[in-house]
């Protein structure tokens, strides 16, 4: 596997590892105290991020193993839209694009409350209480898990059955 999509794939397992540490933060009253966080407290937009980028550099993998390099500006939509045509053409699942659907979707709608607090726009508004958030936080931990899942599985198969060539 080259190198540049084990990089990728590396950051994706720290993103998502990061998404469990902030979900495990934000419900576990026992790791709050040793922490020293107040109880209120939840991290529940940063597990929903962290899980988006282990989905964006695990996409991000893939398209690397398949000789498909994106480069700025726009990576984020041209790492989608890359993706996109992968699936659209039947090599990959559609479930997977469902997964960085909504996913993408949860982070653009966690960017728009920076620039659309004012209007009260979006999924997640400060408005809104942060125990709200929990199960978004949850299902976007569900989607990266799978979505990383199905591809390291794809990558594992096909660097075997090209090295069993």
């Amino acid at each position: 596997m080259d190198s540049e999509v084990k990089l990728h794939l590396s950051r994706a397992e720290d993103e998502f590892l990061l998404a469990n540490q902030d979900l495990k933060i934000s419900t576990d009253a026992k790791t709050k105290e040793t922490l020293g966080i107040v109880k209120e407290k939840t991290f529940y937009y940063s597990v929903i991020s962290h899980a988006y980028y282990s989905i964006f550099h695990t996409a991000k993998a893939y398209l690397l193993s398949k000789d498909i390099k994106i480069e700025l500006p726009n990576e984020h939509q041209k790492t989608y839209n890359e993706f996109k045509k992968l699936v659209n053409s039947g090599r990959l699942n559609k479930q997977l694009l469902n997964i960085y659907e909504t996913e993408t979707t949860k982070a653009e709608a966690l960017l728009d409350i920076l620039f659309l607090e004012k209007k009260k726009r979006g999924l997640f508004t400060y408005n809104v209480k942060s125990e709200a958030n929990l199960p978004y936080a949850r299902e976007s931990i569900e989607n990266a898990r799978k979505f990383i899942s199905a591809i390291k599985l794809i990558l594992e198969n096909s660097s075997y059955n090209s090295n069993s060539r």
